[in-house]
């Protein structure tokens, strides 16, 4: 019998929760051991509070994050807040200010495409919505005149530094910390919805950053292989035969066409880092989501086996289903004629990576399978012209499909 995975909470309902208890021992001048907050999502939900501390004029907390049984790297992170009384109310104002800050270990926005400007703290505005609406409740109930002072609530994660190294998140701009995120305060487990979350988020950040083009890659192997062949270093200097010129080649003393990326002016270009976009598995929904943010031309940077379960046309390619993989190449190498000695090859190898491995990086076979890639691609998301960049496995980019 199958374990029903159990959901978690978010840092934006974290951030929440230990935002009212800091503002309930502040009204209480008494320490809260739990809290509950009502969640978008539409549920209450219960949260057990540590670290308390208070005075007459502060207080603080923090929630330990659940993220139940999703691989969250932000699971066991702890989300503190401090809830602070501020100087009072200018002349006339009527209306209280909770004014929401960043702290130790809460990124800063540094590029544009996201929820929230440039030069602002990392806190999605669901979340700010739920820690305002959190610490107003509770001074509204205690029936607190607005009239005397604001609030400060300042949310914080003290390795929170540390644990955004193992995101994306500076790719997207944000440095120095995590994101307090979530829109409905729970984290369902195992979901693909961060990775398509991101993703979006990405490729908003693309636009906003004036990309004409981008490139979607299955990993980070495959991404750098395609950074190092878009972007290639300046030519060499000094004296000598061949003064000013590079030509990078792989393992096999093959060289990889120059690639011509479309874009208004004509000719090559290089690319920003904003242009290059890990899907990962998402193949799918990634071509899908630059059809809606208006990339025509992606590019799919990845290796043999990732391409082989695209052309196979695998929505998501994280699909084990490597047997029916290999036995549909061999179908497809038969049908075009491909020599005998590759399929002989596919008929002993257990791996697609052994096989391209051993044919040397043929590329006829590469042409073959980028074919049917292609024809999968343009079914994902029919506007698109997608090209695909194939790396070996030891950082080179050995076939693009022009």
């Amino acid at each position: 019998m199958t374990r029903q995975l159990r959901s978690g909470y978010t840092t934006g309902a974290c951030a929440a929760a230990a935002a009212k208890g800091a503002a309930l021992m502040l009204v209480r001048q008494e320490l809260v051991s739990e809290v509950t907050i009502d969640l978008p999502a539409g549920v209450p939900a219960t949260f057990e509070l540590r670290g308390q501390e208070f005075d007459p004029e502060s207080a603080v907390c923090y929630v330990i994050k659940d993220a139940g049984d999703d691989p969250d790297v932000t699971n066991g992170a702890e989300v503190h807040a401090r809830v602070a009384l501020t100087p009072a109310l200018s002349q006339g104002e009527r209306e209280q200010k909770i004014t929401i800050t960043g702290g130790i270990g809460i990124g800063k926005v540094t590029k544009p495409g996201l929820a929230v400007p440039p030069g602002e703290w990392a806190i999605n505005p669901v979340p700010r919505r739920m820690i305002t609406e959190a610490v107003h409740s509770v001074f509204s109930t205690f029936n607190i005149q607005y009239s005397t002072f604001n609030l400060s609530v300042v949310i914080s994660i003290p390795d929170g530094e540390q644990r955004a190294q193992k995101t994306l998140n500076a790719r997207l701009g944000i440095m120095g910390g995590l994101s307090i995120l979530g829109t409905s305060g729970i984290v369902r487990p195992i979901s693909a919805k961060a990775w398509t979350d991101t993703l979006d988020a990405t490729l908003d950040v693309a636009r906003a950053c004036g990309c004409e083009t981008v490139v979607l890659s299955t990993g980070r192997t495959s991404e750098m292989a395609a950074q190092c062949y878009l972007n290639p270093p300046p030519p060499l200097m000094g004296g000598g035969e061949g003064e000013g010129e590079i030509a990078t080649r792989d393992e096999y003393g093959s060289v990889p066409p120059t690639l011509t990326l479309p874009h208004r002016g004509g000719g090559d270009m290089s690319l920003p880092e904003e242009a290059f976009i890990m899907m990962g598995d998402h193949v799918a929904y990634a071509l899908d989501s630059c059809r809606r943010h208006g990339f025509e031309h992606p590019l799919i940077a990845c290796q043999f086996a990732k391409l082989l379960k695209i052309a196979c046309g695998y929505e998501n390619t994280h699909a084990a289903a490597s047997e029916l993989d290999l036995a549909t190449l061999r179908h497809w190498a038969e049908a075009d004629g491909i020599p005998a000695h590759l399929i002989d090859l596919m008929a002993q190898a257990n791996t697609a990576r052994e096989i391209i491995i051993a044919s040397g990086f043929d590329q006829r076979l590469l042409e073959l399978v980028c074919c049917r890639a292609h024809a999968v691609a343009s079914r994902f998301a029919p506007s698109l012209h997608a090209r695909f960049l194939v790396a070996d496995y030891t950082g080179n980019i050995v076939f693009n499909s022009r």
